[in-house]
């Protein structure tokens, strides 16, 4: 440690929470002057960690960060520019995991809101940092209360990971319930604005795989070669998370695709609705054309207009545009099935 962490008051120092988690896993809670004790300790207990839960928007906590952790820039530069996608790497030796969430506010689902989380996992400690509340530190803190046990440090990033997975769970399982609910409406030709709501949850959707989906090749390469820095740690139970969130990831790609077939479908059926009203308007017109000519014929009032003289005249035009017309709708409609 570069200074005491006991310089800062614990009520003003940023920190939301700390833990100690003995040799068994067992979280106790812990401030800021106790983590300095501990972290000063030249033996500390064996396969302890502590983790120590920040709130980047108190200053202290970026000051007292900046003063304990070599890679504390990169973790407000990566808070400041926003949510990324979700990764884990090694930096100087110790694995840093950004990991999205959905905030508090997610009021509406057609408004996705999205807030980062960035720790820095060592073999003897944990750091997180966020500008929001998330639910997934939540419900960890809650399951360390409840006395979950967590054995080593990458215990914590594996529970966070099961906990993404569980909420696309959950956002898929309302979104195909919304999916159903406009497929039946379609089927019953009661479109309405069910075309817009479509094309929002698509959108929704491909955020939620951007931002919540980790990057592929890089969890290959960390899986692939764990660092040595951080010990035998569980890197079996983080591979097998992995595995777990990209069988939720195929769902989310395949409730995406039958999204889509349903906007191609509604889409086909509205481009035969104008098409079918495009040719009954043509129809109209060629019908009709007869007897707009015949009408634009004899309204020129020159000499040698036929049947002007026959009293049966105009009974004989009006036989001749209908035979005309009727010649033209049997053309017109003799090849068409519908």
């Amino acid at each position: 440690m570069t200074v005491p962490v006991s310089v800062f008051a614990p009520d003003l120092s940023g920190l939301i929470c700390g833990y100690l988690f003995d040799a068994q896993g067992r979280g106790q809670p812990l401030d800021l002057r106790d983590a300095g004790r501990w972290f000063g300790d030249e033996a500390p207990e064996q396969d302890a960690f502590v983790w120590l839960h920040f709130n980047a928007a108190n200053v202290s906590a970026e000051k007292w960060l900046e003063a304990n952790l070599e890679h504390a820039e990169h973790c407000f530069e990566t808070l400041r520019e926003g949510v990324r996608s979700t990764r884990l790497e090694v930096v100087d030796q110790a694995l840093v995991a950004v990991v999205n969430d959905v905030v508090y506010d997610f009021a509406q689902r057609e408004s996705l809101q999205v807030a980062t989380l960035w720790m820095s996992v060592e073999r003897s400690r944990v750091i997180s940092v966020r500008m929001q509340p998330l639910r997934a530190i939540d419900r960890l803190r809650i399951a360390v209360k409840a006395g979950e046990t967590f054995t080593s440090p990458l215990s914590l990033v594996d529970h966070l990971l099961r906990d993404q997975a569980d909420e696309l769970i959950a956002i898929l399982r309302s979104a195909a319930s919304k999916v159903d609910a406009i497929e039946d409406h379609l089927h019953a030709g009661r479109m309405g604005r069910r075309r817009v709501q479509l094309g929002a949850l698509r959108r929704n959707l491909l955020r939620l795989q951007r931002l919540l989906a980790p990057e592929p090749a890089a969890m290959f390469r960390l899986l692939s070669r764990p660092p040595r820095s951080l010990g035998p740690q569980d890197w079996d139970e983080l591979r097998h998370s992995t595995e777990e969130f990209s069988l939720v990831l195929r769902d989310l790609v395949a409730q995406q695709e039958r999204i889509k077939m349903l906007q191609e479908e509604i889409a086909a059926s509205i481009e035969e609705r104008t098409g079918r009203t495009l040719f009954i308007l043509t129809a109209v017109t060629v019908v009709a054309l007869p007897m707009n000519i015949i009408a634009g014929l004899f309204g020129m009032n020159v000499g040698g207009i036929p049947f002007a003289d026959d009293k049966a005249g105009f009974w004989t035009m009006v036989a001749v545009v209908l035979m005309a017309s009727s010649a033209l709708a049997w053309l017109l409609f003799r090849k068409r099935d519908d």
